[in-house]
């Protein structure tokens, strides 16, 4: 099954590719790889929730979160790679998390993230990641996501 049949059959659409907040671009390619810029929880252009993680918002809100932001780099990625189904292996994901000074689950907030590339990708969205507190992010977003994806040649 194409990522875009899986899509569909999960009832998810792809958002359209948020503009950045700053001087970058959403994804590069490189020949068979495209990378992400960091993605931000915007849904509908407004952050799902906002502030650290531990002490403003739940950590299953920041699971949800980070599925969103995983999503938006999900689209900046597909934008550049002509479309989701070019996209053939989710090789690395970064998960950021803006923690309060004793959080310390942030590999449970990034899965939100990797669950929904598993549910989209099957074995093709088994990746390796690192998950990342830090003290803030921008727009005092809860999280922050980063992929790293293998696409087809073109030819």
């Amino acid at each position: 099954m194409s990522a875009s049949q899986r899509l569909a059959e999960l009832g998810i659409e792809l958002p359209e590719v948020a503009q950045p907040v700053a001087s970058y671009v959403p994804a590069a390619r490189h020949g068979n790889v495209v990378r992400t810029s960091g993605q931000l929880p915007f849904s509908s252009g407004k952050l799902t929730c906002s502030g650290k993680v531990g002490s403003d918002v739940d950590p299953e809100d920041a699971y949800w979160a980070s599925r969103t932001a995983a999503l938006n780099a999900l689209a900046a990625a597909a934008d550049v790679a002509g479309g989701i189904d070019n996209i053939t292996q989710i090789l690395h994901v970064v998960g950021y998390v803006a923690s309060s000074p004793d959080f310390v689950g942030q590999p449970a907030v990034i899965n939100g993230a990797s669950d929904l590339l598993g549910e989209i990708f099957g074995e093709a969205g088994e990746h390796t990641r690192s998950a990342v507190g830090v003290a803030v992010l921008p727009l005092g977003a809860p999280v922050e996501v980063e992929l790293t994806c293998l696409v087809h040649d073109g030819s």
